[in-house]
């Protein structure tokens, strides 16, 4: 049997092209694997950035409680005095320090500067030679709020 030149041509033609499902089948195969890289990658940073954000308020809870260790060694009278005055204070400066009134920390204002972070301390007064703080420092970000809570007991130690 033989065939044509023109008919050759035409079915050489057809042969060589995709169908129409075969490209939508592939665009869909490239759209699911960048969708899902994007998602990953959107993933890591969203959870290194929390990472950093937990280091730094873990940092400043700490910083807060060695500064009080401080100011509880320097005179028990006035630290006693102080927690006894105001039970929460905002303390918002990057080196810590008692701030003119007792208060919680209520808004931006009230961040430590350059930072997302709040931190604020609360006193609960066990009794005339113990008294509990708590240190937490806030953040928040697009998953809501977050908090770092550090919790120590002072005690008048040289009254023992």
């Amino acid at each position: 049997m033989r065939y044509s030149q023109a008919g050759l041509e035409t079915k050489i033609y057809m042969q060589k092209g995709q169908s129409l499902f075969e490209v939508l089948a592939a665009l869909v195969v490239v759209t699911v694997v960048v969708v899902a890289v994007v998602s990953l990658g959107s993933t890591s940073i969203r959870n290194v950035s929390f990472a950093r954000n937990t280091e730094l308020s873990t940092r400043f809870s700490q910083e807060a409680i060695e500064w009080l260790r401080s100011e509880r060694d320097a005179g028990w009278d006035v630290f006693s005095a102080r927690a006894t005055t105001a039970s929460v204070w905002c303390i918002k400066s990057d080196s810590p320090s008692w701030p003119a009134a007792g208060g919680s920390c209520a808004g931006a204002s009230d961040r430590i500067p350059g930072t997302v972070f709040t931190r604020e301390v609360a006193f609960t007064i066990i009794d005339s030679a113990n008294i509990d703080a708590s240190v937490e420092v806030n953040w928040t970000d697009a998953q809501g709020l977050h908090e770092v809570r550090t919790v120590t007991t002072f005690s008048d130690w040289r009254a023992q």
